[in-house]
C-alpha cells in the first residue's frame, strides 16, 4: 500500500461455525471493497480450513492482504489450545467458556500487535456468540459493532424474552401466543424452539441469551437483513438498539467479482453437481439440504427418499458423508438416473442455476436469505431454533413456498414430501409462488446494489467509524 495514508482497519471476530463464518466473511469482503483494510479472525482450526478453501498454497502467509475491490482482506487466527480432533469442541457447554478463557487474551494481543505494526484497529465487529469480544474492545476504547446473523424478527423475540418485556409460552400455558411490536401474532409453533418450555437444550438457550448481556457496549448492531424485508420489525427494534441493516450478506455468483472467490467452506463441496444440473431442464430440480447441524433419523431419511423418488422430479440431495448410512440400502444407485446425492454443495451456485426449481430447506437464516436473493421457491422444513419463525415468514408472509409438516408421529411421510414437491413445481399456486420469489430476488438485489438501502447503510456505518477519529498506539481512541 506504499506511502498512501493508512486506511481504516476493521477487525472481524467470528465464532467457529459455518453458519457464523459465512455472513461475517461476506461482510468482511463488502467492507474491504469500500477501500478499507479488514482483518478476519477466528480459531486456528477454522483458519486451516479457510486457507484450503481459498486455495492458498501451504507455504503462503495466510495473513497476506488479499485485494478485494478498493481495499484488502487479511486473515489472522488464534490457537484455542485444543487439537482439531478434540471432541470437546463440539460440546457447547465445554467449548463456550473455554473459548472465552483463551480468546480474551488472544484478541487483546492481536489488537495491540496491529497497533505496533502501524495498522491500528479502527473498529471491532464481533460475533454475538462471543459477547466477551465487546468487553475487549471496550477495555481498549475501540468502537465496536456486532453482526446479528439471524433475522431482525428473531432478534426482537430473544430481546423481549431476555428482558421479560412480554409473555411467552410456559409449562402452564404452552399454547400462549406471542405478540411483539412490528410483528404479527406468533403461535408457539412460530417462535424459536429454544424459548419453549419443552426445550431440552437449555445450555444453548443460555448461550444465545448471553448475547444480550453487554449489548449496550456495541456502538452499532449490524443485521444480516434488509429494510424492505423486515421493515416493521426493524423500526420497532431501532427503538432498542442502533440497528444498521447490511444484508443480504451473500455472494452473488453472477457478479464475477474477486470477492466471490474468497470462500470459507468447512466441507469440500461436490462441484461436479453443477455439471449434473447443466443437463436438467429449467426450473425442474428439487434441491434438498437441511443444513450442517440437523440430522434426520433413519425412518425420516427413508420417507424423504421415497417421497423424492415418487415425485418423479430430478433432485439434488445434500447428505453429509457420516449420514450416508441412513439412506435406504441401494438408494443412491437405484435413483441415479433421477437424482444425485452429494456430501456438500456450493449452495450459492446451485441456487443460482437455472435448472433449480425449488429448495427443500431447513430454513436457517443464511439459506433463507440465499433462496430469496436467488428467487428460488421453497419447501420449508424447519428443524429447531430460529428456523421455525423463518419458515413461517417464508410461507405466510413472503409467500414463496409451502410448509412440509411432521405428522402426529413427529415424522414426515413420503406422500407429504411428494405432495409438497408437486405443489411448488406444478400445482395451482406454483406460478404465483414463482412470481413472488422473483419479486424478492429483485428487491434483495437492489438493496445491496450501489445506492440501495443496505449499501447506503454500510457506507454510513463506515462514515461512523471515521467519525471516531484517530487511534492511539495501543489501539485505544486517541485524545
Amino acid at each position: 500500500m506504499g506511502s498512501q495514508p493508512q486506511p481504516l482497519h476493521v477487525l472481524i471476530v467470528s465464532f467457529a461455525g459455518q453458519g457464523h463464518i459465512n455472513p461475517l466473511l461476506r461482510l468482511a469482503k463488502r467492507i474491504a471493497s469500500k477501500g478499507l483494510l479488514v482483518t478476519f479472525t477466528s480459531t486456528q482450526d477454522i483458519g486451516r480450513r479457510i486457507q484450503t478453501s481459498i486455495k492458498q498454497s501451504p507455504d503462503q502467509d495466510v495473513g497476506e492482504p488479499i485485494p478485494v475491490g478498493l481495499g484488502h482482506l487479511r486473515f489472522q487466527f488464534f490457537d484455542d489450545g485444543w487439537d482439531d480432533s478434540d471432541s470437546r469442541r463440539y460440546d457447547i457447554l465445554q467449548y463456550m467458556p473455554h473459548l472465552e478463557t483463551v480468546g480474551r487474551p488472544a484478541l487483546t494481543d492481536l489488537i495491540k500487535n496491529q497497533a505496533e505494526m502501524d495498522r491500528p484497529v479502527s473498529c471491532v465487529i464481533n460475533n454475538p456468540f462471543m459477547p466477551w469480544g465487546l468487553d475487549v474492545s471496550d477495555a481498549l476504547k475501540i468502537p465496536s459493532a456486532i453482526l446479528w446473523i439471524q433475522s431482525c424478527i428473531v432478534f426482537s423475540t430473544y430481546y423481549h424474552y431476555h428482558h421479560s418485556l412480554c409473555d411467552f409460552p410456559t409449562h402452564d400455558h404452552p399454547e400462549r401466543e406471542v405478540t411483539l411490536p412490528g410483528l404479527p401474532s406468533m403461535s408457539a409453533d412460530d417462535i424459536p424452539t429454544f424459548l419453549l418450555p419443552t426445550n431440552p437444550y437449555t445450555t444453548l438457550t443460555d448461550a444465545i441469551l448471553a448475547q444480550f448481556k453487554n449489548l449496550e457496549k456495541a456502538e452499532w448492531v449490524l443485521m444480516n437483513t434488509f429494510e424492505e424485508l423486515e421493515r416493521e420489525a426493524i423500526q420497532a427494534v431501532a427503538k432498542m438498539a442502533k440497528v444498521v441493516t447490511v444484508g443480504p450478506l451473500i455472494d452473488m455468483v453472477e457478479e464475477g467479482e474477486e470477492r466471490a472467490r474468497v470462500r470459507a467452506d468447512l466441507w469440500k463441496a461436490a462441484v461436479e453437481c453443477t455439471e449434473w444440473l447443466d443437463a436438467r431442464e429449467a426450473r425442474s430440480v428439487v434441491y434438498v439440504s437441511v443444513g450442517s447441524i440437523a440430522v434426520l433419523g433413519k425412518e425420516e431419511m427413508e420417507e424423504m427418499a421415497r417421497g423424492l423418488r415418487g415425485s418423479g422430479k430430478p433432485f439434488l440431495w445434500v447428505v453429509r458423508e457420516n449420514n450416508m448410512g441412513l439412506l435406504p440400502e441401494g438408494f443412491v444407485e437405484e435413483a441415479a438416473e433421477q437424482g444425485m446425492v452429494i456430501n456438500w454443495s456450493p449452495q450459492d451456485q446451485v441456487l443460482a442455476h437455472p435448472s433449480t426449481g425449488c429448495f427443500l430447506t431447513h430454513c436457517g437464516w443464511n439459506s433463507t436469505l440465499e433462496t430469496l436473493a436467488y428467487g428460488v421457491p421453497v419447501i420449508a422444513f424447519p428443524q429447531f431454533g430460529d428456523q421455525y419463525p423463518d419458515a413461517k415468514f417464508l410461507v405466510d408472509v413472503y409467500k414463496v413456498g409451502v410448509r412440509l409438516w411432521r405428522g402426529k408421529s413427529g415424522l414426515i411421510n413420503r406422500d407429504d414430501v411428494e405432495g409438497c414437491v408437486r405443489e411448488v413445481l406444478e400445482g395451482p399456486k406454483a406460478e404465483e409462488i414463482r412470481e413472488n420469489a422473483l419479486k424478492w430476488k429483485e428487491i434483495a438485489g437492489k438493496a445491496v446494489a450501489s445506492g440501495g438501502s443496505s449499501d447506503k447503510n454500510l457506507e454510513a456505518f463506515i462514515d461512523g467509524i471515521q467519525g471516531f477519529g484517530g487511534l492511539g498506539p495501543t489501539g485505544g481512541k486517541g485524545a
